[in-house]
This record gives C-alpha cells, structure tokens and sequence, in this order.
C-alpha cells in the first residue's frame, strides 16, 4: 500500500536534489543556445569536415541539403489560427482524400503463476481514408503463444551472456512477437495499396532506429533486424511513405553533433527535445538530419535498406517536441516531404496533440489490466476442457482474492 504522506516527506528530503538538477539542465540549454546560432553559420560542408576532424565515425547525426536551404535549425510553420474550429478546417482540408494507416500492438505476457507458459499478442490496426465514399477500416489480429514458442526463448537465453537473460528482460519473445506482427501489418498493408493513388501515410508507433536490440543476444537481434528492414524496404519498393513517431523521445543524435562540432562537453540530462522545445512554436520542425548514432544495430541494417533522416515536430503547445523518423528515400522529393509533416500536423489537430490515426489504432490494440485476468481465466477455463494438468499459483489465487 503507498502511503501518500510518506511519499511527500521522501519528495521533501531530496527537493535538493532535483533543483540542482532542474538548474543545470536550464544552464545547458542556454549554453547550447549559443552552440546552434553558431551551426547556423557554418555550411552543410563545413559541418562535415568539422565532423570529420573530430575523429568520431558515428556523430550521432549529420546534416542534409536542407542546411544550406534553410541557415536555422528550425523550420517555421507560418500557418496561423485564432481559434481550434479554424485549425480543425485546416487540417479537414489537407487530410481530404488522404488515407493514413497505423498500427499498434499490445501483449498478455507470461504468467509464473500458471504451470503451463502461454501468452498473447495483439495487434490492432486503423485506416482512414479520409473521404466519405470509403469508410475507415478498424480491425485487430490475436495469436497465442504457446508453450514450445516460449521454450525456444529459454533455449536461447540459457546459451547467452547471462546479463541477457530471462531475469533482466521477462517476456522478450512476447515482445519481438509483437514487433513482428506490427511490421508484417504495414508491410502487408503498402503491398495492398502499393498501386494507389495518391499513396497512403503509414504511421509506425515507435522509433525506426532500433538501437535498443544491441542489449540483445545475436539470435533475437537478428529477428528485430529482419522485421525493421522488411519494412523499410518494403516502404521503398512500394513508394508508400512510412514515418516512425516517437511522442516522448530521449535521443540525443543532435545534440551529439552539436557537441562535436562546436567542440563542447556533451551534458549528461540534455536531450535533442529539451534544447529545441523553448525555440519551437507549435507546427515548427527542425531541420531534417541523417541519423548516424553510434549504437553497433543502424550500420547492420544502412547497407540493405539505406539511412534513417530524422526531425523533431511541435505538435504540443506544452510538450517538447515529437521526434519524427522516416526512410532516407523521401528526402529525394522535398515538395512531397513537407506535404508529409502537413499531414501530421494535421492529423495531430484532430488528435489534439497526439496523431489521430496512432490514438485510434492504440484503442482498438490496447489490453487493459482486466483484459489479462479474463485472458487468463479462458485459458483456465480451455485448460479444463481439454484435460491439461494446470496448477495455478496460491499466492496469485490470494492476491487476486485481497484485490
């Protein structure tokens, strides 16, 4: 049971702390002012060859033509609405005819508390077509895992590094499975509607820049690695535009750039959303970089499937800015690219902060707390039917009673 007044007083004994904290991130930030007025300045070449002097392979990220195109790390949104019906008027107009598609999964892990291993994945998926003589499409995919699926994980961890195993990553293959079904939806979705015209938006719900997988053992990062290149290719191949979006991202690709151009320390707490939120107005993005982060998973998948560009986009009035991924390939059409960040925009207007597309494929995807009990009293129930031998765990059993 939490205590709410034993809370406050933990809180109070640190508040030190965390001003401290607060403190040095503002001193950074204003630091690395001064830092991007100065990248400003320099050309896309010159970037580079200061790059390269630097003797780092992987600077975290590099610029593109747009450097010289644009001389400011922030890109304007010049369209402005006095009221949200306006906004929403504008967004209904460029979302016209427009179909976006998104996916989302969630997942029933394996419980300790049954003897036989099972769990579940689903994964849910919305498509708005935007035009009133289509209508949108929601839909979802379950599958259970069963307990020789599970088996082949515990197979795997039990021959790798043991600070990779079970104990620091529980229910991992779910997780992959997962992921999987997600990218095989797109995938199969772009090949569907590979011939459209015009060509649908894919939202992905999460980052392209797998960098997480390098925790991995070499078997589970491989099965990551051909799921994210099936679907960048795929994307390339079929010319359906795919963007990554990460709502809250940590990264810190840009600033590592920064730091290695302008020749100063990398801030431990400074991240790429924390340094450009207080320069952004809400539609304002960044520049458009190649990420180039030094994390031994992108340079495996580069070679087959080309590099990842990235940008940051304010879609919050509140909220640092949302880190947008997308294959390198739709950077060679730039009138089409900026037509892209217009329907995400959009799409975050009628979603009020948030793509609309990613909110609804999440409600249809997501399984609540109550959604796993009842899961795991079909499964009970499918046990006894069938004649397994389950034993259910009498903690659990007690737990579940005092709850």
């Amino acid at each position: 049971m939490l205590v709410r007044s034993r809370v406050i007083n933990a809180l109070e004994a640190k508040k030190a702390h965390f001003s401290r904290y607060q403190g040095g991130v503002r001193e950074h930030i204003a630091r690395f002012d001064e830092t991007l007025a100065y990248i400003a300045s320099l050309t896309q070449a010159e970037i580079e060859a200061r790059l390269a002097a630097s003797g780092v392979a992987r600077p975290g990220a590099l610029p593109t033509y747009e450097h010289d195109q644009t001389h400011s790390v922030i890109v304007r949104f010049d369209a402005r609405w006095n009221t949200h019906e306006e906004a929403r008027v504008w967004a209904k107009r460029v979302l016209h005819g427009q179909p976006t598609f998104a996916v989302d999964g969630s997942q029933i892990p394996q419980s300790r508390d049954f003897s036989i291993p099972v769990a579940a994945i689903q994964i849910g998926w919305f498509e708005n077509p935007h035009t009133p003589s289509r209508p949108y499409v929601k839909d979802l995919f379950f599958e259970v895992l069963t307990p020789d699926e599970l088996a082949t994980y515990e197979e795997i961890t039990e021959t790798a590094d043991q600070t990779l195993g079970s104990s620091t990553f529980p229910g991992i293959l779910v997780n992959l499975r997962r992921f999987q079904g997600e990218c095989q939806r797109i995938v199969t979705y772009m090949q569907e509607r590979a011939t459209c015209d015009p060509k649908p938006l894919c939202f992905f719900d999460g980052s392209l820049t797998i960098s997480f997988a390098r925790h991995l053992s070499p078997p589970l990062r491989q099965d990551y690695l051909e799921a994210i290149v099936d679907l960048l290719r795929t994307s390339q191949i079929t010319g359906v535009p795919l963007i990554g979006y990460v709502d809250s991202s940590y990264a810190h690709d840009l600033t590592t750039m920064l730091s290695l151009v302008a020749g100063v320390p990398m801030p431990a707490h400074l991240n790429d959303g924390m340094l450009l939120h207080p320069l952004m107005r809400w539609g304002d993005r960044s520049q458009v970089y190649w990420c180039a982060r030094d994390d031994e998973v992108l340079p495996l998948y580069e070679t087959q499937v080309g590099r990842i560009a990235f940008a940051y986009l304010k879609t919050s009035a509140t909220a640092p800015p949302a880190r947008v991924e997308f294959p390198g390939w739709l950077l060679e059409d730039h009138t089409r690219l900026e037509h892209i960040f217009d329907l995400i925009r959009a799409e975050c207007v009628v979603g009020n902060g948030y793509p609309y597309v990613l909110e609804t494929a999440d409600a249809v995807a997501v399984l609540s707390a109550e959604d796993r009990q009842r899961f795991y009293a079909v499964f009970q129930q499918f046990a006894q039917k069938e004649g397994l031998l389950l034993r259910y765990s009498r903690k659990a059993r007690s737990k579940a009673i005092r709850r």
